[in-house]
């Protein structure tokens, strides 16, 4: 961790403002103190060269991380690229000015040839993320490898080796630990203010529309094509957690299951598709002609024509014909829809986790105790407590950090340090290097395997 505070000074200006009255909400009685962060990842020295990179898998996070080379090309320059939808293939070409001898169907393709790029961007599926990773290591390619790692560990375990072996830099793209708001909190818990940390409480509301989208109709619907959901979704979240503390985990226990996305649980009069003249479909809150056709929520996934006028057509189709048609309750999804995890690490620091599909709303929800004080947060505000002086201190994201992409400002900024860290050939310069990802990520294969057999894991690395 040495290398994330050795540039605090950079990222943050701290500064004490107003004294003010107590929050209206009333979770504390006392003064309250407005408290800045100011963060931008464009103070992020940037890389002395420009990198060039190969992305795999030209969807919706192949296009966030490529992205950025549309706004920052003297540092990145996306030369390459393997997409087997044409469509796909075709407009990421054009956006990224991919010459025809670069562009592949598969991954398979781009390493039949000589290394030609720094490094390989891989964001393709979860069941195809351990076979170009271990190629691409071997040809000498630095990675920015999409999360989960792969679906198992021991997969995982050999794309480390694999990356010691040839002596590559892997960022995995836990792209919490570079937003201002998860910088914040992880700089409130070790300025000490907190005392010595006793238990966090952490909630991902993923709101029932994406769970039906993403894990009930969608890609990550069947644990065996991608990963338990636990890893699919809430990596990110066991990532955090481990980063936050700071320790080890020791004990890991998990209870949850696929209650409701089932389909013992359809509704009479509903029908295999929402199209089929579902009885239910105009009151049912996971209609896909509303939240697709009608409010044309949720369309990152459908390849839709250049022209908006032929949408309306392409989207019906889409429903009629897809997964994303297709009635919650009779999709082939097996993976859980809620799911709590409690851990314990060393120094008997506690955690709760839990993973919840049926809220209305999204956004992570943590509460963090420690011996001298409290903290509250929302990704949107913090709020701190001292017990030994009552202070209450307050600090807001839109007020005090410039978020310029997905995830709270996070996607941009791992792709910034990245970019150092391949340029400089120095993994350390990142947060979420491989080698610290893998205790996460074995975090959550052991939740699932406690989930399903309700046992209680050890943790035990190596």
């Amino acid at each position: 961790m040495a290398q994330e505070w050795s540039r605090r000074d950079l990222l943050k200006t701290m500064g004490a403002l107003s004294i003010g009255a107590a929050w209206s909400q009333g979770l504390w009685a006392g003064p309250m103190r407005e408290e800045t962060y100011a963060w931008d990842y464009s103070l992020l020295p940037k890389p002395a060269r420009k990198i060039t990179a190969v992305t795999l898998g030209a969807g919706n996070r192949g296009n966030v991380y490529g992205n950025y080379a549309l706004q920052h090309g003297d540092e990145l320059d996306i030369i390459g690229v393997a997409e087997p939808i044409p469509l796909r293939n075709e407009r990421y070409a054009q956006k990224h000015n991919i010459i025809d001898a670069n562009r592949f169907t598969t991954w398979e393709y781009v390493f039949t040839r000589p290394k030609f790029a720094d490094a390989v961007i891989i964001t393709t599926p979860d069941n195809l993320h351990y076979g170009p990773a271990m190629k691409a290591l071997e040809m000498g390619y630095d990675l920015l490898l999409e999360k989960p790692i792969a679906q198992s560990w021991k997969e995982c375990n050999d794309i480390l080796q694999q990356a010691k072996k040839h002596n590559r830099v892997v960022a995995v793209c836990h792209v919490l630990r570079y937003s201002p708001y998860y910088r914040k909190v992880k700089e409130v818990i070790d300025s000490g203010v907190l005392g010595a940390l006793v238990s966090v409480q952490h909630l991902e509301p993923i709101e029932h529309i994406h769970m039906s989208h993403s894990f009930v109709r969608g890609n990550w619907r069947k644990e065996q094509d991608t990963n338990p959901i636990i890893l699919a979704k809430s990596c990110h979240d066991l990532d955090i957690l481990r980063w936050w503390i700071g320790k080890n985990c020791r004990y890991i226990t998990s209870f949850g299951s696929l209650k409701w996305f089932r389909s013992e649980n359809a509704p009479a009069g509903s029908t295999a598709r929402c199209t089929d003249g579902c009885a239910v479909e105009a009151s049912c809150p996971y209609s896909a002609l509303r939240i697709y056709h009608q409010k044309r929520g949720w369309l990152h996934h459908f390849d839709l024509p250049d022209d908006k006028s032929l949408h309306g057509d392409a989207i019906m189709k889409a429903l009629k014909e897809g997964p994303y048609g297709r009635c919650v309750y009779r999709c082939d999804n097996d993976v859980a829809d809620h799911q709590i995890v409690a851990m314990e690490f060393d120094e008997q620091i506690t955690a709760n986790f839990s993973m919840e599909a049926f809220t209305s709303y999204a956004g992570r929800r943590t509460r963090i105790m420690g011996s001298m004080g409290d903290l509250v947060g929302d990704e949107n505000e913090l709020y701190i407590a001292d017990f030994r002086t009552g202070e209450i201190a307050k600090w807001n994201v839109k007020e005090n950090a410039d978020v310029n992409s997905g995830h709270g400002g996070g996607d941009w900024g791992l792709v910034r340090d990245w970019l150092r860290a391949v340029e400089q050939q120095n993994a350390e310069l990142l947060s979420s290097t491989l080698d610290a990802s893998m205790e996460s990520h074995l975090m959550g294969f052991l939740a699932e395997k406690s989930r399903k057999n309700r046992t209680v894991e050890q943790v035990q690395m190596g």
